[in-house]
């Protein structure tokens, strides 16, 4: 590319794709969710705003939590720890490419400009989440640095490594793609391991997996479209975008639980 009711709660494995999870807000779970800084025209002014668009905070609030809108800033890891002290779960939400530089290449004229911002504001709250085992989604450009953080590459351009402009058919429209998910991973606990299809718009992807991680789906061609922390209780990436699946909120729920579960083992400490 690349928002109360009573008592009841209701857990992931109750959870069908088309429901909308309604629990006690006190029983939400906060879950902070990265945004980019864009020239923005609202009325009078123009100016530089925080921008997200709205899926990603249905996708939040269908899924059972309440989103926190975390916009790029001065960064540090001390800064990051003390956001993420606040908070239950985090998604890394989509955008424009990483730096690769922080992967030891040189940018191409296909990739984006460098967000130096945002590179190392996400950087610094993925190492801090994987420290303090706070539970997070990383989407598209989200999966694309959790692995370059903990080590890996990026094919900088798709359609030169497999000859197929499918993944990001242009013009603000999604392709559709069939990825087939590994036995035995989080990700096939939460949407099962037949084949499904999924919304992708990315010309970049991962090449060289970092070692820490674990590759958990595919497509047909080989494109890698998941990969999962295993040494965190819940660290997911997908390569695609499951905040555009109105109907299939299973990702988000998913998160959900492990945030609400976080919360509750930080409670009883």
């Amino acid at each position: 590319m690349a928002l109360s009711g009573s008592n009841p709660t209701t857990t992931v494995p109750s959870v069908h794709p088309n429901e909308v999870v309604h629990a006690g807000a006190s029983d939400r779970p906060l879950i902070g969710v990265t945004t980019y800084l864009e020239q923005a025209q609202t009325g009078v002014w123009d100016v530089r705003a925080a921008f997200l668009p709205q899926v990603y905070l249905n996708g939040i609030t269908d899924g059972g939590g309440i989103a926190i809108a975390l916009p790029p800033q001065p960064s540090s890891p001390e800064v990051a720890r003390a956001v993420l002290a606040g908070l239950d779960g985090l998604v890394i939400a989509g955008g424009a490419d990483v730096n690769p530089a922080r992967y030891g290449q040189e940018r191409r004229d296909v990739t984006d400009q460098p967000r130096l911002d945002r590179d190392q504001w996400e950087d610094d709250l993925l190492n801090a989440a994987i420290e303090m085992e706070l539970p997070f989604l990383a989407i598209c450009r989200g999966a694309q640095l959790l692995n370059v953080s903990l080590g890996g590459t990026l094919h900088q351009h798709l359609p030169d490594v497999i000859n197929d402009e499918s993944y990001r058919p242009g013009a603000g429209v999604f392709g559709a793609k069939n990825v087939t998910v590994e036995s035995g991973t989080k990700l096939a606990e939460l949407i099962g391991e037949a084949g499904h299809g999924v919304p992708v718009y990315h010309h970049q992807a991962i090449d060289a997996i970092a070692p820490a991680l674990n590759v958990t789906a595919r497509t047909e061609q080989g494109v890698i479209q998941a990969v999962e922390l295993p040494t965190v209780p819940f660290g997911v990436g997908v390569q695609w975008h499951p905040e555009q699946s109105p109907d299939d909120r299973r990702l988000f729920a998913g998160l959900v639980e492990a945030a609400r579960e976080y919360r509750q083992k930080r409670e009883n400490a």
